[in-house]
Formats: structure tokens, C-alpha cells, sequence
């Protein structure tokens, strides 16, 4: 049987990117001064066998490699006339550290830098930020939904990015699909307002519905719709029993739940708090629901994790979202040796990487 970092050494194969081969080969995707660099060097008959190396600025967690491996498999002028050595999706990597060499006639695949490079960085970003949350949360599942921020095209790339960096669970079947998982998810506040807003009477027949067609799923509630999140668990959970897996608490900030009103003054009671769950805990245990879980999403990041980790507020599930899409970790592609001799621009050189591996 492989072990775990034998299964983690397994690249994706090429074909699973769905890439548009014939267009990347064009240079359609690529900034134009690299086609037109590579058309002088064809035109003057010159074709300068160099190493191409790539490397970012920060302490990060690889994401995108497959696929950028792909990129240059499939749309090179002649991949087996490249030799190319990487590291691995999921790798943590320092600041200025080689993450891929590519050693061949520059001619071959000149057209590709911006695709790989922009490939690296999209799914680096996810990467990185997930491994940061997943790592605030001490062991407690990530569930990764910022699906409805951002493009669908992203879906695919981003969700195996925040899977090889450690989330649990992914919304959609997109994003679950390069590793052949499922989406997970709640009743959603949709389905709420569909049954005139009763959470309950969306939940129960939510509940039967996945007890006839997804039996295995994990039955978890938005509990926020009327803004009493206290009340709303606990009759969800009378309703469902055995059936219900979590309740989630999802309240906006810019309100404050109807369980505090009579406690403001020392705390910020808006959105989702410490003083919120608190209570919802307390109350579900006290009815007898202690095994009932309880999911919080609603603007959460690394640094508010940390916080209510810290202060061991009883939470067993994070669901987070657009701030697993923020920030930057561009990537910058250096030609560092031609024809054997160093070549590199000033302030830039030629380092080696002992922990990259050959690409086959």
C-alpha cells in the first residue's frame, strides 16, 4: 500500500486540466512580447538552449504545479526535447526558492510563460491561505466556499489547491472533482425562504429528501434566517434528531442575534461572536443535543480563527470564504543560464534546488 507521501508524489495527469491546448500553443493566452521574442529568435535562426527558473517572494504553500507541468507538456513545441524539474503541490516553500527549472531550447516553449507563472500564482494564493487557516484552526475542519466570489471557470484549480493544502470539504463538485471528491454543503437560507421562511419545514424535508437520494451526507443547518440563532437550533434539533449532523451560524455582521440583546454593553455583539456560540452551545447541550455539531462562517480569516481558538470558544467546524481568494503570490519566471553561461539579469542568479525532482 503507498504511503501518504508517495500518494502526495503523484502528479495529476495532463489530460484532467481540460486545457486549451491548441490556443496556448498560438500564444493566444500569452503577453504578446513573448511571442514576439520568440518570433525574432525563430526569424534569425538562433535557438539558445537555457534554464529557465521560477520562483516567488514568500513563505507559501505550492499550489498549481500539475498544472503548469501540464501547460508545458501539452503545449510546448517539443516537451520531450525539455528537461524540467519541480517540486510538488502542497510543498511549503521559502521566499526566492527554485520551485521549477525548465532546461531546453527556449524557442520550444517561450509562448508558455505567462500561462504557467499565472497558474502558479492563482493556485499558490489558495493554497497558502487555506494551509494559513487550516493551520488556525488546530485540527478542526476547513470547509472552503468562496465558489460565489469569484468566476466558475476558477472552480476546478482552486478547489484542488485548498484540498492538497489541507480544507475538508469543498462546496461544489468542481471543485472536487481533480481528486474525484464530493461538494458538501447546508440547508441553505435559499431553501429557508422557499418554505415561507420556516427553518424547521425546510430543514425536515431537506432531511428527507437526503434520506432517499443522499443518505450519507452530513445534515447541516443555517440557523440565522429569523436572527434567533439559540431558538432556531434548538428547535431544528427536536425536529431532526438523529438526523442532524451541525447547525451553522452565519450572522451577518452588520446585526446582532436575538439571544444577546439583553447582554450588550461589554462585547461586540455583531455577527458571528464568542458570546454567540457560547450560548447556542450551552443550550443544545442543556436540551440533551451534545453531540450536535456546530459550524461558524460569516467573514472568517486566519487571524480570526486564531483568536477563537485562542480563547477555546466551541467550535468544531470552520466554513470560510472570500478570504481564501484575497491577497497576492506572484510568481517570476528568470532565464538564469544560456548556452552554459550565466545570463541572468543584475540582482538575479542561477540557484540550484536540491528538493525539485525530474518531471517524467
Amino acid at each position: 500500500m503507498a504511503t501518504q507521501t508517495e500518494q502526495r508524489k503523484r502528479r495529476l495527469p495532463p489530460e484532467i486540466f481540460d486545457l486549451p491546448v491548441e490556443k496556448m500553443r498560438e500564444g493566444y493566452y500569452t503577453d504578446v512580447y513573448f511571442n514576439f521574442a520568440r518570433e525574432t529568435l525563430r526569424a534569425d535562426g538562433r535557438h539558445p538552449r537555457v534554464v529557465m527558473q521560477v520562483f516567488q517572494k514568500r513563505q507559501a504553500v505550492l499550489g498549481g504545479m500539475d498544472e503548469a507541468i501540464a501547460v508545458l507538456k501539452l503545449c510546448s513545441h517539443d516537451w520531450d526535447a525539455l528537461t524540467v524539474h519541480a517540486l510538488y503541490d502542497g510543498d511549503e516553500i521559502s521566499p526566492y526558492e527554485s520551485v521549477m527549472t525548465i532546461e531546453g531550447d527556449y524557442t520550444d516553449f517561450a509562448h508558455l510563460e505567462t500561462v504557467y507563472l499565472g497558474v502558479l500564482a492563482r493556485r499558490t494564493l489558495v493554497s497558502t491561505n487555506v494551509r494559513r487557516v487550516v493551520e488556525a484552526a488546530n485540527g478542526k475542519p476547513i470547509l472552503f466556499f468562496p465558489a460565489r466570489h469569484d468566476h466558475h471557470r476558477v472552480q476546478t484549480g482552486d478547489g484542488y489547491a485548498a484540498h492538497v493544502a489541507g480544507a475538508i470539504g469543498v462546496s461544489t463538485e468542481a471543485q472536487a472533482s481533480w481528486w474525484g471528491g464530493r461538494g458538501v454543503g447546508t440547508v441553505p437560507h435559499a431553501l429557508i425562504a422557499a418554505y415561507g421562511a420556516n427553518t424547521v419545514l425546510a430543514a425536515t424535508k431537506f432531511s428527507e429528501w437526503a434520506e432517499r437520494n443522499e443518505p450519507d451526507v452530513n445534515i447541516v443547518v443555517l440557523v440565522d434566517f429569523e436572527n434567533d440563532s439559540v431558538k432556531t437550533s434548538l428547535e431544528v434539533a427536536r425536529a431532526l434528531g438523529d438526523r442532524l449532523w451541525g447547525v451553522r451560524l452565519d450572522t451577518s455582521r452588520t446585526l446582532v442575534d436575538r439571544s444577546l440583546w439583553g447582554e450588550m454593553g461589554d462585547f461586540d455583539p455583531r455577527g458571528v461572536n464568542e458570546r454567540l456560540v457560547r450560548k447556542v452551545r450551552d443550550a443544545l447541550d442543556e436540551a440533551g443535543f451534545e453531540r450536535v455539531k456546530i459550524v461558524v462562517s460569516g467573514g472568517f480569516d486566519a487571524v480570526r480563527i486564531s483568536e477563537f481558538e485562542a480563547r477555546g470558544v466551541p467550535v468544531d467546524s470552520y466554513g470560510v470564504g472570500s478570504a481564501l481568494i484575497r491577497g497576492e503570490n506572484d510568481f517570476t519566471a528568470d532565464i538564469v543560464l544560456t548556452d552554459g553561461l550565466p545570463s541572468a539579469k543584475v540582482g538575479r542568479w542561477y540557484r540550484p534546488n536540491q528538493r525539485v525532482e525530474l518531471v517524467l
